[in-house]
């Protein structure tokens, strides 16, 4: 990081897919062969560099994006490594958002799988140009052009194949590089850091030539120098070729496809080349848009160090006991000691010191630039998804979307040392977590944790024991639910008291409607100007907004209810603020009771990958569960069963699963929507 490079050098690239499909296997490569490290970490002997957390390691997963810096071909590249894992889709949506460009990586065996799709999705959503790279082709079962076909049924994406397969499972042996057509080998000595350009084998000329024509054949469809070339048959070179796939791959019309076996070593150099000559720098890409604080007028971040500081936090972590914050600068130049401004937060906060990250070593730096992705210690109040700029030019960056969580277990402190100590660890786990929930529950004095699955909050109590060591009993997983009601009712309550020697005095009436699900609440004042004075109105709504955080049912929050203002009586002498919140609120709660209260639960989308044989007995225990079947679909041997399901019929299911298929089933499931589950077992 000594070394400040040109904006156009620099690549802010992640490493995105499903669970298992070798994200973080590629990018212990990068860092060997860009000589990042001097040695290979491997996930599965727990010694992966990205993968630093003690239950990282013992899981041989990814839970928290780690960051790092390598060099490449005189460019800067700065990689985020993200989880596969449903559980920790937070981390990928918040590295999206600051990321320039993406890696998709597909297993060639299971290809394009649940999680894949959902945060291709997610990089759509941000308009972040991709790359792909198919990995795994030295297994068994591997199809490098299933995989790509299915890259475009499932995904809608546009691939472009760079590069096919020499061989497939154990024959694999390399590539040929359609571009400079040269077949590519890897030597296996030197842990494939020695690559080798041999001439393509007679046997496979004819097969690369036709690949060769189809890759041409697309980049002349969006490009009309190539489509002149194509068409006036004069030679389509490789210095013609490599601009116009960076330009599509920009302005996201094609997706680079590459292809390798990384934990064989082979295929990551030309992935590498793939990031310099086909993904963005800051410059190539839209300059980011905020708003003024003041005036909310749009403004724009202007790519360069000389524009005045706009930067984004998109990460909190506990580094011994300190806040580090994560921060991508979008505009100007961030100092150590400088003081910035937090217009969410409307304070100041100072840089106390800026670090270069890699993994969860750092080195101190002076100052970060345009695109650098660092670490900042001595921020107190900024979280997740604020902006940091120059106190003399506010601007707003658009924030970071959370996600609502949909589970939730009980907590409580084994002894009274541990019950000191677990309200600091779990502020701070809340700080760092936007999709992390600490609430108390007031009936029962006992501390419930929220998040988004079970595998979400069995990691944050092991942190609780490791990071913070407080010992923690833990109750049942307990779904988190919402309340509705199915019909139309009226509810009305008089409040008539005499409070500290005044009288209060307040009558109210509402009307309750069921709306859509997923269509949130709403407030509506119908009553003619004269009936109430205007006053009065927003304490009655207040008085609606507090009664809707908790049911009658199991005092759940009250959700797609629109509560009309119908009718209400005054007295001059002795009406108040305080006496129509009340009745508003007692008013509520008799409209509630009369109509028809409803328990809404979340509603899960699962993925069953099931071989044939265990079919029959896999979807009678989805019926069972009261789920229903969305979709069938037969991929070989294996049978794709997508189905939605009460979440509080899933608790145990990996178990149930694996022992009524001999354990060759796998699933996936991720939040759908809150429903009412009639059928439901409940976890309550």
């Amino acid at each position: 990081m000594g070394k400040t490079l040109p904006i156009s050098k620099v690549r802010n690239i992640g490493i995105i897919a499903h669970i298992d499909a070798g994200k973080t296997t590629i990018t212990e490569r990068i860092l060997y062969y860009t000589g990042r490290s001097y040695k290979m970490g491997e996930v599965h002997d727990g010694e992966a560099i990205m993968d630093w957390m003690p239950d990282e390691q013992e899981r041989g997963i990814t839970i928290t994006s780690a960051v790092t810096t390598c060099y490449w071909r005189d460019a800067e590249i700065h990689i985020i490594d993200t989880p596969g894992h449903v559980d920790f889709t937070i981390e990928v949506e918040r590295s999206l958002r600051v990321l320039d460009g993406a890696i998709g990586v597909f297993c060639a065996v299971g290809g394009v799988q649940p999680q894949s799709e959902t945060v291709w999705h997610q990089a759509d959503k941000h308009r972040v140009p991709k790359i792909a790279f198919v990995n795994k082709l030295d297994r068994a079962g591997a199809d490098f052009f299933g995989t790509v076909q299915m890259m475009c049924d499932r995904l809608g994406a546009n691939p472009l194949i760079m590069q096919i397969p020499v061989g497939i499972e154990e024959s694999f042996q390399g590539v040929i590089d359609l571009v400079h057509m040269k077949q590519l080998v890897w030597d296996d000595e030197t842990l494939g850091a020695d690559l080798g350009a041999t001439n393509i084998p007679e046997d496979l000329m004819e097969t690369a030539l036709k690949y060769r024509e189809k890759l041409v054949e697309s980049i002349a469809e969006v490009d009309d120098q190539i489509m002149e070339a194509y068409v006036a048959e004069t030679p389509v070179t490789p210095e013609m070729i490599v601009p116009s796939i960076r330009k599509a791959t920009n302005s996201l019309k094609l997706v680079p496809v590459f292809c390798g076996a990384a934990l064989k070593n082979m295929g990551i150099q030309p992935l590498l080349d793939g990031i310099i000559d086909f993904l963005p720098s800051p410059l190539d890409l839209p300059p980011m848009k905020g708003v003024d604080p003041d005036t909310g007028e749009v403004k724009t971040a202007h790519p360069s160090n000389r524009s005045p500081l706009a930067a984004l936090v998109f990460k909190v972590m506990m580094d011994q006991g300190r806040r580090l914050n994560f921060v991508r600068v979008y505009s100007g130049r961030l100092h150590t000691g400088d003081e910035v401004l937090n217009p969410a937060k409307q304070t100041k906060e100072k840089v106390a010191r800026i670090l270069a990250m890699h993994s969860n070593k750092r080195e101190r730096i002076n100052e970060a630039h345009v695109g650098n992705i660092v670490g900042v210690v001595g921020l107190k109040a900024s979280v997740t998804g604020d902006t940091l700029c120059d106190p003399s030019e506010p601007i707003v960056l658009e924030p970071i979307e959370a996600y609502e969580p949909v589970i939730s277990v009980a907590v409580e402190p084994r002894t009274h040392t541990d019950q000191e100590k677990i309200e600091l660890a779990l502020g701070k786990l809340e700080a760092e977590d936007p999709t992390f929930r600490v609430k108390h529950d007031e009936d029962t004095g006992q501390i419930v944790i929220s998040g988004m699955g079970e595998l979400h909050l069995e990691i944050l109590v092991s942190r609780l024991k490791r990071e913070f060591h407080t010992q923690v009993n833990v109750g049942k997983p307990h779904v988190v639910c919402k309340e509705t009601i199915e019909r139309v009712a009226r509810g009305a309550a008089i409040f008539e008291k005499e409070i500290g020697g005044i009288r209060h005095f307040g009558e109210v009436l509402l009307e309750l409607s069921p709306m859509e699900r997923g269509r949130g609440n709403r407030f509506v004042n119908s009553l003619p100007d004269e009936s109430l004075p205007p006053e009065f109105v927003p304490a009655i709504e207040q008085g609606v907004t507090e009664s809707l955080e908790s049911g009658m049912l199991l005092g759940y929050p009250v959700v797609d209810v629109a509560v009309a203002l119908v009718g209400g009586t005054y007295k001059e002498s002795s009406s108040s603020h305080l006496a129509f919140k009340v009745a508003a609120s007692m008013a509520f709660r008799d409209g509630l009771q009369k109509a028809s209260p409803l328990l809404l639960e979340p509603i899960m989308d699962v993925e069953i990958r099931v071989p044939s044989l265990f079919m029959g007995d896999v979807i009678g225990d989805i019926n069972a569960r009261g789920g229903k079947i969305e979709h069938l679909e037969q991929k070989g041997e294996i049978q794709i069963i997508n189905a939605t399901i009460p979440l509080s019929n899933m608790f145990g299911y990996s178990t149930v699963l694996r022992s009524a298929t001999q354990g060759r089933a796998t699933f996936t499931m991720h939040f759908s929507h809150y429903d009412h589950a009639p059928n439901s077992q409940k976890a309550l």
